[in-house]
């Protein structure tokens, strides 16, 4: 696709775009001291012909030269506009993330290394299904979704300790 995906309105109860991440939702190890309990995310405004949702978090502030993935959910539903927290919805799959698991894993950046953006990322695709399974990486979602992205839209939490 040549043209720009159209907007998604991406929202959450669990944080405002741009406040800081509360500790429920921060990593439980490497020192961070939350629950990790994954956000509710919910999504409004995707076009005609959405077949299937992923959802991304991802934190370009990370000190690697290519960020840090925190969450891969995708071949979510069509029908599907919310993700609970703490839950994934029926019939999605969790891919792998850089702290080694196919699950959710909230922020834990460096002490003292300054705020970190966690990029909630929603993408409305015009596939069913990805080919992809369980333990997919980030850039492996994000190259098997070129072409299918008909929309996408970001709600940004922000962390520091």
């Amino acid at each position: 696709m040549s043209e720009q995906p159209a907007r998604l309105n991406v929202e959450s109860s669990s944080f405002a775009n741009n406040a800081t991440i509360p500790k429920k939702h921060v990593f439980n190890g490497m020192g961070a001291g939350g629950d990790n309990v994954s956000p509710q995310v919910r999504w409004s405004g995707a076009p005609a012909g959405t077949k299937s949702y992923a959802v991304t978090i991802w934190d370009p502030d990370a000190p690697t030269t290519v960020g840090y993935w925190h969450w891969l959910v995708f071949n979510i539903p069509a029908g599907v506009n919310e993700i609970a927290e703490g839950k994934v919805p029926a019939g999605a799959v969790e891919g792998y993330t850089d702290f080694g698991m196919s699950a959710y894993g909230g922020p834990a950046p460096p002490p003292g290394h300054g705020p970190h953006r966690y990029q909630v990322r929603v993408y409305a695709l015009d596939v069913d299904k990805l080919p992809l399974e369980r333990g997919t990486t980030g850039a492996t979602l994000m190259f098997m979704m070129r072409g299918h992205i008909l929309a996408q839209g970001e709600l940004t939490g922000i962390y520091e300790r």
